[in-house]
């Protein structure tokens, strides 16, 4: 049965005109962890195979994949697999340097880890981007 939200209720993104639920919601906590831990595992598997586990090659494969996903398929393979692309607040398309800023922010973590009411990281907000899903 369909349960229809009353005006009352609140859900990540409302207060920016976002869905509560299916395209273009707020990718929820659960689908970032499991899209993180596979971006994370194809930098390490490349780490492995090229870079006998440097831990700053490892960085620089996460980085770079970030990077160049986000700019020519609006996500990582994670965000993908996991039904999740990154789209810039604003609309349009995601440019150069959201991507490039984005992912540096979340490449020292901290920017990553505090979030806003929206449930998005001081990263997608200084990048002006939304993880939603797709």
């Amino acid at each position: 049965m369909n349960q229809q939200l009353n005006s009352n209720d609140q859900w990540p993104g409302k207060h920016i005109g976002l869905p509560a639920e299916g395209p273009r919601s707020i990718a929820r906590l659960g689908r970032r962890l499991v899209a993180l831990a596979i971006d994370w595992a194809f930098a390490v598997v490349v780490s492995i195979a090229f870079f006998d586990y440097d831990a700053l090659a490892t960085l620089a494969v996460f980085v770079t994949a970030q990077t160049v996903l986000l700019i020519t398929a609006n996500g990582s393979f994670g965000h993908l697999i996991m039904g999740m692309r990154v789209v810039p607040l604003a609309g349009g398309s995601l440019s150069f340097w959201r991507p490039i800023v984005r992912t540096l922010l979340m490449a020292i973590v901290i920017p990553a880890v505090i979030w806003d009411a929206d449930q998005r990281g001081m990263h997608d907000r200084l990048a002006g981007t939304l993880l939603v899903r797709r």
